[in-house]
């Protein structure tokens, strides 16, 4: 949304302006910290991110689906993942470090945050989601755009892009039998989440700052 509400977003064109200036302006940030992180303690706790601006016929069913009409002012105010960013880590640690470190900059503005880590969907997903807004300085105003943020392992986006397909290839009615073959996963990979955690953990301890440079 503006912070002005006499210059509204007035069409799709200048929608996909203003996300996808949100979604350079997240990146660097997250590109920097990544960088700074390196700098500190020669690790890199971002392993790589993935970005993109939601079709305008997802938008339109999502407005549906919520009972508005389809408009661009509707689309501002209601849809939060018009611009979505997922940041994939190694490890679990990670995650909630990196969340820190984004709400630590000054200009982000954390609207709700949904932990699916520590209180995951009946399906077994799994990841840390946020709404933020960052300011985009036009020429004229500043818009305040909102951004969705997803921050998971390697593991969970391997589970989460297989339950995807599979949601989409039986339209939300998989059979049973796979709805509990999914589940089933999802527990193998919160273990092996945690067997990594505890052995990157323990590989730090015996080694010390020897560790901190192999990976980057």
């Amino acid at each position: 949304m503006t912070d002005d509400k006499r210059d509204p977003i007035e069409n799709w064109n200048e929608v996909l302006l203003i996300y996808r200036s949100a979604l350079k302006e997240i990146n660097t940030k997250l590109e920097i910290l990544n960088d700074e992180f390196q700098h500190v303690h020669r690790y890199n706790p971002i392993e790589h991110i993935k970005s993109r601006i939601k079709t305008s016929e997802s938008i339109v069913k999502k407005l549906k689906r919520k009972g508005y009409e389809s408009t661009i002012e509707n689309m501002v105010e209601y849809v939060d993942d018009i611009a979505g960013i997922r940041i994939i880590c190694s490890f679990t640690s990670d995650i909630y470090q990196i969340a820190e470190m984004l709400a630590n900059q000054n200009d982000i503005k954390i609207l709700s945050v949904k932990d699916y880590i520590k209180n995951p969907k009946e399906s077994g997903y799994k990841s840390y989601h946020m709404i933020v807004t960052i300011p985009i300085f036009l020429s004229d105003r500043r818009v305040d755009a909102k951004v969705e943020i997803q921050i998971r392992t390697v593991a969970m986006d391997f589970w989460a892009s297989l339950e995807h397909k599979i949601h989409y290839k039986f339209e939300g009615n998989a059979p049973e039998h796979i709805k509990e073959e999914l589940v089933e996963c999802a527990h193998m990979v919160s273990d092996l989440d945690a067997r990594m955690l505890s052995l990157n953990e323990e590989i730090r301890a015996i080694a010390g700052d020897k560790v901190d440079s192999w990976k980057f």
